[in-house]
This record gives C-alpha cells, sequence and structure tokens, in this order.
C-alpha cells in the first residue's frame, strides 16, 4: 500500500516534501508536566564541590560558573518539563512553583537551524522556554509575536 502511494504522489507532481508538511503550535502549559524529582540542597552542594573543585580546569571553565554557589546553583537547580504531548521540553528552574510554570503566557516564537536539525522554541513569562526539534525544515508563520496572535505562533515545516 505504501508503494503505491509514493507512486501515486510521484506521478501527480507533487514534491514529496508537500505530503510531509506539519504545522507546530506552541503548547498549552496548563498541560505540561514536571519530568523529574528537583535536585535536593546536599545535592547541589555535593555536586558544587565536584564540579568546581581543582579540576574544574578539566571542564575549561571560561565564565563564572564556579565563581560562587550561587552561580552553580542557577546553573544546575533545573528540572526537564515536558508538554502535554511530550513533543515539547524544556529545562526549568526548580525555584519557579509548578502553578506559575502552568500559568505563564506565551510571549514568542523562534526558530532555529543548525545542520540538519531545526529548533522551534515557544517563550513564555518567567523566563520559561520549551522546545521541539525536528529534522523537518520550517519557519515562523508570521513575525514570532505571540500575545494577541495566535497565527503568530505557529511553525510551517516540510
Amino acid at each position: 500500500m505504501r508503494s503505491l502511494c509514493l507512486t501515486l504522489l510521484l506521478l501527480s507532481g507533487l514534491p514529496m516534501n508537500a505530503a510531509f508538511a506539519e504545522t507546530i503550535s506552541c503548547p498549552d502549559l496548563a498541560q505540561a508536566v514536571q519530568v523529574g524529582a528537583c535536585p535536593s540542597e546536599e545535592e547541589l552542594r555535593y555536586t558544587y564541590t565536584g564540579y568546581c573543585s581543582d579540576n574544574a580546569r578539566m571542564y575549561d571553565m571560561k565564565d563564572d560558573v564556579c565563581s560562587s554557589f550561587a552561580n552553580y546553583r542557577k546553573l544546575k537547580n533545573v528540572v526537564l518539563w515536558e508538554s502535554g504531548d511530550g513533543a515539547f521540553s524544556g529545562y526549568l528552574s526548580c525555584d519557579l512553583q509548578a502553578a506559575k510554570v502552568k500559568a505563564a503566557p506565551l510571549a514568542a516564537l523562534a526558530v532555529t537551524r543548525r545542520g540538519n536539525m531545526t529548533r522551534v522554541v515557544c517563550t513564555y513569562g518567567d523566563g520559561v522556554m520549551l522546545s521541539h526539534r525536528t529534522k523537518l525544515s520550517c519557519r515562523a508563520e508570521g513575525d514570532g509575536s505571540c500575545p494577541g496572535n495566535p497565527v503568530g505562533c505557529r511553525a510551517s515545516c516540510q
């Protein structure tokens, strides 16, 4: 059956990728779920000691992550969140309450491409960002501005 469909598609003169086009919309955070557990303060202190010890030069540290525990904690005190359907994901600060994450308003959509991978990033209030990765080629359908503009928060992918 699949070979018949491909044959018909080839004979129709339509480009192959037109048959596989999809529209990606930013997810509703009310349906988002926290996937893992946040690290405890003890775990953060333990990993800070190992990550930022005298052997830190092995990590080729060129920023100030290890200049203080507060900087390290800001970087590492995160947990994975996913959209309700699992298509979007992102690491969010454990300092944000779940209710605040779920109520964050949609602000913008951006599409970037590196090599053969496309990343569709949805930005919400309070610095919340979830992204979707695909090998399809995508472009934003509007200017990427979302408030009051639902069309601006969609991407067409082929």
